[in-house]
């Protein structure tokens, strides 16, 4: 109990402080002596005339630095952008692990699904835009870009970010069309045949490619079928895989 009165009166003590300025940084930014500014030699205490009029130079110099405050209007807009902002990026992120860890890569085997590319897409673009409308209110200046804790936080995050998307837009418009190529000319492999892994993978079942499977060393077809479609077979087994371990009772 003892503890709790001490923490509640160091609290109350400390509300009621008032910040205030270093004298030494003071008589270090105007090369003078405390007694400069204080009745007191030793510093500290009632102002002397220069003291006060410093004081009030600091007060208006503070005020011209201070950024001017946004109309209601802005406060809204800022607080809208920051809200899409953070949730288009949960969004991409979830989309990314989505298709790494519950799609896995064999999903893409045929090509980049489109659905996921939009979403990815449009998320890029999204985060793009509210970031720099939340730049242009959060950062006033240059120097404060750079010589900031969080100025320098921001330059990394957007560094991230652009690596980010140049990997996107590598994949987008080199991988994918490549992807593309090898889904068509797997399009007219039949069941019965040899294939290899990334040809059985390209036989999903979707946009219109057939649908194949293997099953204890063979390969079997499911193109057409009522039980597969989209090349997926009771939501649970997909077409372009190896089912033997899957389809063990």
């Amino acid at each position: 109990m003892k503890l709790l009165y001490t923490l509640i009166l160091f609290c109350t003590l400390s509300w009621q402080a008032s910040p205030s300025g270093a004298t030494e940084i003071y008589a270090e930014q105007t090369g003078q002596s405390c007694e400069a500014c204080h009745l007191d030699p030793a510093g500290g205490g009632e102002l002397t005339a220069a003291g006060k009029e410093f004081t009030a130079t600091l007060a208006a110099r503070n005020t011209e630095a201070r950024p001017a405050q946004l109309s209601l209007a802005g406060r809204v807009v800022r607080l809208a952008a920051g809200y899409l902002h953070l949730l288009t990026a949960i969004l991409w992120f979830g989309t990314i692990l989505y298709v790494h860890l519950v799609l896995k890569p064999a999903y893409a085997a045929g090509g980049l699904p489109r659905g996921e590319v939009r979403v990815g897409v449009g998320s890029m673009i999204v985060i793009g835009l509210t970031g720099a409308l939340l730049t242009y209110y959060r950062v006033s200046s240059l120097d404060m870009l750079l010589h900031t804790r969080f100025g320098i936080l921001l330059m990394v995050k957007v560094s991230l970010y652009l690596i980010m998307v140049g990997s996107a837009v590598y994949v987008v418009t080199v991988i994918g069309p490549k992807l593309k190529a090898k889904r068509r000319e797997a399009g007219t492999l039949k069941a019965g045949g040899d294939l290899s892994s990334d040809e059985l993978a390209s036989c999903d079942g979707k946009e219109g490619r057939p649908a194949l499977f293997a099953y204890q060393g063979k390969l079997y077809e499911a193109t057409g079928s009522r039980l597969w479609k989209q090349g997926v077979h009771m939501g649970r087994h997909n077409a372009g895989e190896d089912l033997t371990e899957a389809l063990k009772l």
